[in-house]
């Protein structure tokens, strides 16, 4: 046996040993990262290791391939009894109230993002569960924020609802990590785009949007202006990092609040150019609204070298490859 056979034999064995060792319970599994997570998640771990939870029973994948529950994410007692029913030993807590959504009404998106997130950590701490993974977002900056390759360690002063309560969730975690030991890992996702899911209510879901819209009426109305640079990142890209991220021996993980997470950086007129090299009819017309004024605070670009540096994270989407994906499928 070669040096070459015996490493990927001893993959293997670990990936396999770590499937064994590892119950996940999955938050929110229904909504747009969930979804697909939940799917890669029963992929590597195998269907019965992975139990998916949202508020409610659609008739979808999610609920139809694999062990499904009803849970609120505001009720500690629900989860509770799950992590006991089940074993759990890591929770991918997704579920959140989303920018544009959580702007409409902030009583209920701080209500959902915090104490959703202290159940798990109190559940952390009291032993009950091992490892959690919380996502930020790059909402956690703001208009006092450097725009352009915005580093890990930079002025935070968000002005949504949103991004208020995910910079006090990467405080929080980091407070649980270093006075209580809990093992809580993050990254700061950019905007998101996927095929499979719709939109979730963010401010950057124009991007996902624009490809439906295209293949659809061949036109469409964007909410943000022509010129509004965004991080954004394909979903294959975020779900392998969150994965990649949990994955990672423990020593490694040097952020425990939440990792700048980049990807690849463009307008509106940029993917809309990119769109009609494989629909030359479509056109895009641009009616900003409140979002605007959202994406205004948002950085540009961001700088994810603390990332690559401790877990050797890469993205491998760019606008061009995404947008031959996206059409492809949604076709």
């Amino acid at each position: 046996m070669t040096h070459k056979d015996f490493r990927k034999r001893y993959l293997c064995l670990q990936q396999t040993n770590r499937a064994m060792n590892t119950k996940i319970l999955i938050i929110g599994a229904c909504g747009q990262i969930g979804t697909e997570l939940t799917k890669k998640l029963r992929n590597i771990y195998g269907v019965e290791n992975v139990i998916a939870s949202d508020i409610r029973k659609l008739n979808n994948d999610v609920v139809n391939e694999g062990i499904f529950e009803v849970v609120n994410a505001l009720d500690f007692n629900q989860i509770e009894h799950l992590v006991e029913q089940y074993q759990v030993t890591d929770v991918y807590l997704m579920a959140a109230l989303l920018s544009a959504t959580a702007e409409k009404n902030p009583a209920f998106a701080w209500d959902l993002n915090m104490n959703s997130l202290f159940h798990v950590l109190n559940l952390a701490k009291a032993k009950k569960i091992k490892k959690i993974f919380w996502p930020s977002s790059i909402a956690v900056f703001g208009p006092t924020t450097p725009r352009h390759n915005t580093p890990q360690y930079t002025i935070m002063e968000p002005s949504t609802v949103y991004g208020i309560s995910k910079q006090s969730g990467e405080r929080w975690c980091e407070y649980y990590h270093n006075i209580y030991g809990v093992d809580v890992r993050s990254i700061r996702y950019p905007g998101l785009i996927s095929w499979s899911t719709e939109p979730g209510g963010g401010t950057t879901d124009y991007a996902v949007d624009i490809y439906h819209k295209a293949l659809e009426n061949g036109t469409y109305e964007c909410f943000l202006s022509e010129e509004t640079a965004l991080p954004m990142m394909y979903m294959d890209d975020a779900i392998r990092a969150t994965i990649e991220i949990m994955q990672a021996p423990a020593e490694n993980i040097h952020v425990r609040s939440s990792y700048n997470l980049g990807g690849v950086s463009f307008t509106p007129k940029e993917i809309a150019q990119e769109i009609k090299k494989h629909i030359p009819s479509f056109t895009i017309t641009y009616k900003p609204d409140f979002r605007q004024k959202i994406a205004d605070s948002w950085p540009a670009s961001i700088d994810d070298t603390v990332a690559q540096k401790d877990w050797n994270w890469k993205h491998e989407f760019d606008l061009a490859a995404m947008t031959v994906d996206m059409i492809e499928h949604l076709k």
